[in-house]
Parts: structure tokens; sequence; C-alpha cells
């Protein structure tokens, strides 16, 4: 089980955007080369964030940057916004209800309860954990250098 990489790369983006601000216009080519991820995949993770009140981007010249403060966005937010399915993706229960064995036709409700708790643990994990704090540990692994 792996969270989606679009995730991280938009974590990427969010975080050069928050110290780029100020000093250079972010296009998807300049998180391009930071990423070392095809434009159009940091087009595509750009579409999501926007769409999501994540982040802007100015029509014509380019340049994105956030809209919100670190504080309010939560790891959670940006993985939503990439992926649609969301966490429930992440765990499935194969088919197999219509079977005449009593384990298949009820394997589905015996990992229902089970699974929602897993996904529900994910969930309020990714939401305590804000692209503020991610910045604070950026910061902190700079500094050690």
């Amino acid at each position: 089980m792996q969270l989606s990489m679009k995730c991280s790369i938009a974590v990427h983006c969010l975080i050069f955007m928050y110290e780029a601000k100020g000093n250079v216009r972010v296009t998807s080519t300049l998180l391009a080369q930071s990423t070392g991820c095809n434009p159009v995949v940091i087009r595509n993770v750009m579409s999501a964030l926007k769409k999501a009140g994540i982040i802007t981007v100015a029509r014509g010249k380019g340049g994105a940057e956030l809209c919100r403060e670190p504080s309010e966005i939560t790891l959670f937010m940006v993985y939503s916004a990439l992926e649609p399915k969301g966490i429930s993706s992440l765990i499935g229960i194969h088919s197999c209800a219509g079977r005449k064995c009593p384990v298949a036709q009820n394997i589905g409700l015996v990992l229902q309860g089970p699974y929602q708790k897993i996904e529900d643990s994910i969930r309020h994990a990714m939401e305590e954990i804000t692209l503020e704090s991610m910045i604070e540990d950026f910061h902190k692994r700079i500094k050690a250098y």
C-alpha cells in the first residue's frame, strides 16, 4: 500500500512556492526542474491544487502561489485534492459476494468495520500534519547542512 506519489510532488511544489514567494515567479517549468517531473505532471498537480483552493495561478505569464496560510493546509487536503477516491482507495475488498462460500458471502461485512477504522486513523493523522509543520521540518534540515 502506497500513497500516490502525486501527493509528495504536490508537497514539494507547495514548499517551493512558499520559499520562492516574492523572489521568483513559480512556473510549471521551474517546478518540473525542481521535482524532476514532467511539466505536464506538474500542471495536472497544480490544476488539482488550484481547484481545491490551495493555490492560485496567475493567468497568462503564470506564477503559482499559496492562497491559504501554511497552517491552514493539511496533508489530507493536499491528498484529497489529488486523489478523488481518497483514502478508501488505499485498501479494497475483493468482489466475491456472489459465491456460495459463506466466507465469500460475509468477508465484505467482516472487513468493513476494521477497514473503516484504518481509513479514519489515516485521515486523522493526515489532518494533523500541516504544510506549516512540513516547512518547519524543511527549515531544520536546511540548517543542519
